[in-house]
């Protein structure tokens, strides 16, 4: 059994991340895909799938005898997604009598450079599925019962806690609570339970940007230097970034400075929290672009971290106080926070992957690419904000967030870190978010006043699900 659990299809590269992009979607979308082909035992097309250098590097005889082994497993009874590295989606299967781990790495054109089949070190580990888990659901409507069997197949993995969830379908606002706050406490999140969102952050950052635009204060295609120190902005490759490729991803910097794992106190479980201004501005005095502005799209949280420095520095304000002004207090989102006060915020424990407790991050200069805490009826308000006519600043700027920038292939574009997808009911956009110890999504349609918004103290992923209920909401739209 060990011969036939052990094949390695291809070597895979890991590097950590911060958050989910689009990629993590579609290299999930790729993974379904061959898990049917697996199912069906249809190798051929399995191998149709990959790419020219794959196929170099692994026969088609050799890949057979691989897959023939596989199949001897039995049929793959579940799919639960591990984790996203860089390029490569991490899943644990279960089959049978077994637990195995596999590891897709895609290239730029969607097919798979690396397919890794091994033993997993969770077989052993692997919590059983809890039988009852604790939740406040009204089902009423064929609706509510699929979000409740969709909530459901997450918030019962072993190794999960709460879930959040808010919808706002047909002109009414529900919610779905499951799980605990904090692990035996018995206690279900409410809609006010403060989550780590994450990488939605980005759009709330987004929006900050925007209605500096629509106010004529800056273009979007402007230079960013002008608003940074000379020894920053004397950079040429600086010189080259523009507001709208910083928002789009399409400026050419790293997901991650170089130097974040250097600076002094540096705790790669709370990565963030010690790197400062000063870490940021000797990063990019030194930068040296290899790719040029606007032509592609690579996710960066360094991007929009020092997008918001930027807009801080453009306001004079520091960024919480803009984003205060600008979109929590008009929206009465008043436990938006980017430091939760124990006396005022009730925030939720958060835990890895193995259900072990963790911490929640702390940010300083990165804060705008994902340190913002926030909950289910908070974020449901800045949702619903999004389906109105634009009357005043703060409506129109979330319009210009919305408005296409990019195109990429497989039917993602992007507007201003807002994410589109195209389905029979119209365009929907989406943000997702993690951290060490929580998951994150948000996805409106304005064209159909839909939105869902799912929140999770765990960095189980919740892209899937969330993605299935939304896209079950929208084709039930009236």
């Amino acid at each position: 059994m060990s011969r036939i659990v052990s094949t390695v299809l291809y070597l895979l590269f890991a590097i950590s991340v911060f958050a989910q992009t689009k990629e993590e979607l579609i290299n999930r979308a790729v993974f379904n895909r061959i898990e049917f082909f697996i199912n069906t035992q249809m190798t051929d097309s399995i191998y149709s799938l990959a790419s020219e250098k794959f196929k170099d590097a692994v026969p088609k005889p050799q890949f057979e005898l691989a897959l023939h082994n596989l199949y001897q497993l039995g049929l793959i009874k579940n799919v639960e997604t591990l984790d996203f590295r860089g390029k490569t989606g991490i899943y644990l299967l279960e089959f049978p009598s077994n637990f195995i781990e596999a590891h897709l790495m895609l290239d730029s054109t969607y097919h798979f450079d690396a397919l890794l089949f091994k033993p997993s070190e969770k077989s052993t580990q692997k919590m059983a599925d809890k039988e009852e888990v604790i939740s406040q659901v009204e089902k009423t409507s064929p609706v509510d019962f699929f979000i409740d069997s969709v909530a459901n197949t997450y918030v019962k993995k072993g190794n999960a806690q709460s879930l959040a969830i808010g919808i706002f379908h047909n002109n009414a606002y529900k919610t779905y609570f499951y799980g605990e706050t904090e692990k035996g406490n018995g206690t279900l999140p409410t809609e006010d339970s403060l989550y780590e969102i994450g990488s939605i952050t980005k759009v709330l950052t987004a929006t900050l940007l925007a209605d500096l635009v629509t106010k004529n204060i800056i273009q979007s295609d402007d230079s960013i230097s002008k608003f940074l120190p000379d020894s920053v902005a004397s950079n040429p490759d600086i010189q080259k970034i523009t507001f709208k490729s910083l928002a789009n991803h399409t400026s050419g910097l790293p997901r991650l400075p170089d130097n974040i794992e250097t600076t002094p106190g540096f705790n790669p479980n709370d990565p963030y929290a010690d790197y400062d201004i000063a870490a940021l501005y000797t990063y990019l005095k030194a930068y040296k672009a290899t790719k040029e502005v606007g032509e592609s799209y690579t996710y960066s949280n360094l991007g929009y971290g020092l997008l918001g420095q930027i807009i801080a520095n453009i306001t004079k304000k520091p960024f919480m106080q803009s984003l205060q002004e600008t979109v929590l207090s008009p929206l009465q989102m008043i436990n938006t926070t980017d430091k939760p006060d124990p006396k005022k915020h009730h925030m939720v424990k958060v835990y890895n992957d193995k259900g072990e407790e963790t911490i929640a991050w702390n940010f300083q200069s990165l804060l705008a690419a994902g340190g913002i805490k926030s909950t289910v009826k908070d974020l449901m308000l800045f949702a619903v904000e999004q389906f109105k006519m634009p009357l005043n600043d703060l409506q129109n700027a979330m319009g210009l967030t919305r408005q296409f920038t990019f195109f990429t292939p497989d039917n993602t574009d992007i507007g201003l870190a807002w994410h589109m997808n195209l389905v029979d009911e119209g365009i929907y956009f989406w943000h997702n978010g993690g951290t060490g110890g929580s998951r994150s999504f948000i996805g409106i349609s304005p064209d159909t006043k839909t939105a869902i918004v799912v929140l999770s103290n765990s960095a189980i992923n919740v892209d899937q699900i969330s993605v299935t209920m939304l896209e079950k909401l929208l084709s039930t739209a009236q």
